[in-house]
């Protein structure tokens, strides 16, 4: 791999174009300091923090790498301002949003030194953010975890098609968990990868170790987008997703579904360690993850996959 000719690794003066998704519950100081030591992207996830528990996981990130590292920031969440000028505060020089408006914080960022990437789930959306000046674009297909788009485009339908109407530094997410992805991903367009359901199941992730072990031992089909009413988001079916679905069965009603969801269903389950009454969100990737390890070996056997995936001419 050529680190030197590549936009994202030049963007944000990185070793290799492998970005760690900010995850709820999965993604503090550990984590992140532990993908930038490897040569990635590490990010904080701030969604899943209140404002003195980001500030100190960013102050514990310094502490722990030399390295360029960022922060998630979901936009739907609260306290929105307070976050902003915490990252300001402590210097942080590279911020992810998601599940917003791009236009909302890209400028004010980007007066103070930052770099800003959005994440979208459709052409239409990306184009929106070339437009508003951000740095880069996450597309994000909807194999992913977490919050997805509701127009279910999938990665490989995805990448191609925003690369066709974007010039911006393009990064591809949902689905990419091996080397041999990273590569069919940059194949069809994109300039680097954000994985998240790898780095889920690793031993610096901040989530419980019943959900990493249970990350493990999910088969194709165990995990399911619901709640379009809401927004949209793939959990893994267990008693909560089944509660949900009852809900939908008897007239879809969407009070109903958001009393469910204010339990702290996604802390209980992928923080406390519920596997049963707890939100569950990984990936449709998580099928091809048999193993709970370190972030350097995730790295190690990225790169070697990705050098060894050698197609031979037709």
């Amino acid at each position: 791999m050529n680190s030197q000719q590549n936009k994202i690794t030049q963007l944000f003066n990185i070793q290799y174009p492998i970005i760690q998704a900010g995850m709820i519950w999965h993604s503090g100081w550990r984590l992140a300091s532990a993908v930038s030591n490897c040569g990635g992207l590490g990010l904080i996830g701030a969604g899943s923090m209140y404002p003195d528990i980001l500030r100190e996981n960013i102050r514990k990130c310094k502490q722990a790498t030399d390295k360029p590292f960022g922060v998630n920031v979901p936009m739907l969440y609260p306290n929105l301002d307070e976050v902003i000028q915490i990252i300001l505060e402590e210097g942080v020089k590279i911020v992810f949003t998601s599940a917003g408006n791009p236009k909302t914080y890209t400028e004010t960022l980007q007066k103070e030194g930052l770099k800003v990437a959005h994440v979208v789930s459709s052409t239409k959306f990306a184009m929106k953010c070339e437009d508003a000046g951000v740095d880069a674009v996450v597309a994000e297909g909807f194999e992913a975890g977490g919050h997805n788009g509701r127009d279910e485009t999938t990665t490989f339908c995805l990448i191609p098609n925003v690369r066709k109407h974007i010039s911006k530094p393009l990064i591809a997410a949902g689905g990419i968990a091996l080397g041999s992805q990273m590569k069919a991903a940059m194949i069809l367009g994109a300039d680097g990868v954000q994985i998240g359901s790898r780095f889920a199941a690793t031993v610096e992730a901040s989530a419980h170790e019943n959900w990493k072990n249970k990350i493990t031992e999910l088969q194709e089909g165990d995990t399911h987008l619901t709640l379009k009413e809401l927004a949209p988001v793939r959990m893994v079916k267990n008693k909560f997703f089944n509660e949900l679905e009852e809900i939908y069965n008897v007239g879809r009603n969407k009070e109903s579904l958001i009393a469910s969801l204010g339990r702290a269903r996604a802390k209980k389950g992928m923080f406390e360690g519920d596997m049963e009454e707890g939100e569950l969100e990984i990936g449709q990737v998580s099928a091809l993850i048999d193993e709970v390890l370190p972030v350097e070996t995730v790295f190690q056997n990225l790169l070697k996959e990705f050098n060894e995936t050698n197609m031979p001419s037709l």
